[in-house]
């Protein structure tokens, strides 16, 4: 992984005198909901591995370090794992991930009823009782379907997979309405 920094960073001035890649670092990232709902944090990843000063720079007054990956683990809303350094390096980004704060945004702006009505696929799982006063938030999406935060007297989290998995904007826009329609139906 590539990072860049201030020139005059503390991680810069420190990977500026290790030798030997003998600097060990630690990235932690944490993925926050861009939508507004209870328990924001979807996940975090941490990254640990060895930074080296790389002679690319990014801009004037930035200096780039390089961040050998050693191991990686995820915790978010599938549950825990740990990710070898091959397959995290191998990995392909989600055709959606770029969009998909504006997409969640949009789907909770414009299409809130029906994204409520997707609760009616849970069936009899979450209880009647919990129906009245449960507000359905999208909490996140990816090319295999969205993740439904349900918020009342029990908030529970709700997983609707895509019939296949969509290779970008226009497969959404089918698959979604797909959801849709079979909620209402």
């Amino acid at each position: 992984m590539l990072l860049v920094f201030p020139e005059r960073s503390p991680a810069v001035r420190a990977a500026s005198h290790a030798h030997d890649d003998e600097l060990g670092a630690v990235l932690e990232v944490t993925d926050v909901a861009p939508v507004a709902v209870p328990h924001r944090i979807r996940g975090r990843a941490w990254v640990s591995g060895w930074l080296t000063r790389v002679s690319v720079r990014a801009a004037p007054g930035t200096a780039t370090l390089r961040l050998e990956t050693g191991d990686v683990s995820v915790d978010d809303l599938w549950g825990t794992e740990a990710v070898e350094a091959e397959e995290f390096a191998a990995a392909e980004p989600d055709p959606l991930a770029e969009h998909e704060a504006e997409l969640l945004q949009h789907l909770a702006a414009a299409h809130g009823s029906e994204v409520q009505l997707l609760r009616g696929l849970l069936g009899e799982r979450t209880g009647a009782r919990w129906a009245a006063g449960t507000v359905a938030v999208p909490l996140a999406l990816d090319r295999f379907g969205l993740r439904v935060r349900f918020v009342g007297m029990r908030t529970f989290d709700a997983r609707f997979d895509f019939p296949e998995p969509v290779t970008g904007v226009g497969g959404l826009r089918r698959a979604m309405r797909t959801l849709f329609e079979a909620a209402a139906g």
